[in-house]
């Protein structure tokens, strides 16, 4: 029998649609699922009279893959994983690769390459973005881990995966080291999240400031995807809103307004949050979920708090143009959040990102793709240390021009309790970032004056700290000066 050149574990929608796109690029490809009839199901349905083989155990699946051998899981994120990878370690010899292919926490990507690298094998934690069509067709996809395992997996996953670009190039390359490739898709993710919170307020105030119904804004997101706003979330806004249920009417009116998360956008924040990087907007996306899912405490609410209409008044296809720029301006911000966050992460640990890299692995494939992207892999091309895209000239100049309308967005949303929380943080962030003072030192003196935790001053050098015994009643004890 000839032998296979990935084994896949895990005949999920997203394993099998991969297994589906290695075939189509001729690659053999073994697959296991835990339970053999769904194995049995999918070589009988769509994986019939292709160079697909089927495994009962883990065991017959190892020995039907060629030397070094690639062992691929698309299965649940956490334990799943670590226990799949003990019961595949006897099974494997040096040189063979484990590939995690699934939503899993960037920390655990670092420990598993260690562990598996101590055993003699090789590790790949890769992103794959796209659902179910990108992994069918052409995925988004992030691989790092162990670099020796590279150029083994390199093959397939660039013929697999989607291509963007003039000319075209596959939306896939080395990310890094251990945890860089889970930790890129981590930061898509995020992304993602603040752009549907953003799309999703444009919604509201369409619907609710301007009285707008599901067709009328289905044809306004159609518009905006001609242009700046062109990307796939934008397409599927404006597929979605024309969408009818079987009696005629909008389907999207008739969702239950209470949305879930699966832990991504969460994880971003905390690692926004522990390396003191002001990633504002997304977690406004991933807390507004959490306000989402108080349904039935906000159906109280609304009978007992009251606030302004949110009717607006005046000229619509001018509020619509000025709606258009803020949403504009607000993605600019999750970007430069979302880039700030990577290269702190990898100061951290120590990987070489290529930014530019990063926005080409995004520009075809995944969720957040769109024609913004190849201005950013633009940017980092130009300068590949470039400390935020805000100070690049092409977004300088463009959320110049955007701001006047950003301003009256959020302005008239306040003003008629229209909430915006992630148009508004965004907007609060650029101009935090544009000032060259904040109030910090007062907050740095009410540290000192109630814990001594000491301050700067602007007439010393950067690293000498003070404190003042603000009371007369204090003394020169201080608590270790820290950064917060």
């Amino acid at each position: 029998m000839e032998k296979a050149d990935i084994g896949l574990i895990g005949l999920a929608v997203m394993g099998q649609n991969l297994v589906l796109n290695m075939e189509d690029h001729g690659y053999h490809v073994a697959v296991f699922n835990r339970t053999f009839a769904k194995t049995e199901e999918f070589l009988a349905g769509s994986a019939a009279r292709r160079k697909i083989s089927g495994a009962k155990t883990l065991e017959e699946l190892t020995g039907q893959l060629k030397r070094p051998r690639l062992v691929m899981l698309m299965i649940k994120a956490g334990q799943p994983v670590d226990d799949t990878i003990e019961q595949l370690i006897p099974l494997l010899e040096p040189g063979d690769v484990i590939i995690d292919g699934g939503n899993s926490n960037y920390h655990d990507s670092i420990r598993r390459t260690a562990y598996l690298e101590s055993k003699g094998l090789l590790f790949i934690g890769t992103g794959i973005s796209g659902g179910e069509e990108g992994a069918r067709f052409g995925p988004s996809v992030m691989p790092g881990g162990s670099p020796k395992a590279w150029p083994l997996v390199k093959p397939i996953f660039q013929s697999i995966a989607a291509r963007a670009g003039d000319p075209p190039q596959p939306c896939c390359d080395w990310v890094g080291e251990n945890g860089a490739g889970h930790y890129v898709k981590m930061v898509h993710n995020g992304i993602e999240y603040g752009d549907m919170q953003l799309i999703g307020e444009a919604y509201h105030i369409m619907k609710e400031g301007l009285g707008m119904g599901a067709d009328e804004m289905a044809a306004v997101f159609a518009e905006w995807n001609k242009g700046k706003l062109d990307s796939y979330l934008i397409e599927i806004t404006a597929n979605i809103l024309a969408y009818k249920d079987s009696d005629g009417q909008p389907l999207v009116d008739k969702i239950l307004d209470s949305a879930g998360q699966k832990g991504t956008g969460k994880w971003t924040g905390i690692s926004a949050l522990e390396m003191g990087i002001p990633l504002s907007l997304i977690v406004e996306a991933v807390l507004s979920r959490g306000l989402s899912a108080l349904k039935d405490e906000r159906v109280r609410a609304s009978s007992v708090l009251s606030g302004p209409q949110a009717a607006l008044q005046g000229d619509k296809a001018a509020f619509l143009a000025d709606l258009h720029d803020a949403l504009y301006a607000a993605k600019i911000i999750s970007y430069t959040q979302g880039y700030m966050l990577m290269r702190a992460a990898a100061e951290e640990y120590g990987w070489k990102l290529n930014y530019g890299g990063v926005a080409l692995m995004w520009r075809g494939g995944c969720i957040i793709r769109s024609a913004f992207l190849g201005k950013i892999k633009e940017a980092y091309d130009k300068q590949p240390e470039l400390a935020s895209l805000l100070l690049d000239p092409y977004f300088t100049t463009e959320i110049t021009e955007a701001q006047p309308a950003w301003r009256r967005v959020v302005a008239a949303a306040a003003e008629h309790g229209i909430p915006t929380p992630a148009m508004s943080s965004a907007l609060a962030f650029y101009d935090g970032y544009r000032r060259d003072w904040l109030p910090a030192n007062l907050l740095q003196a009410q540290r000192d004056y109630f814990g001594a935790h000491t301050y700067e001053r602007i007439d010393q050098p950067r690293g000498e700290f003070f404190h003042t015994d603000w009371t007369g009643q204090g003394g020169d004890v201080t608590s270790n000066a820290y950064q917060a």
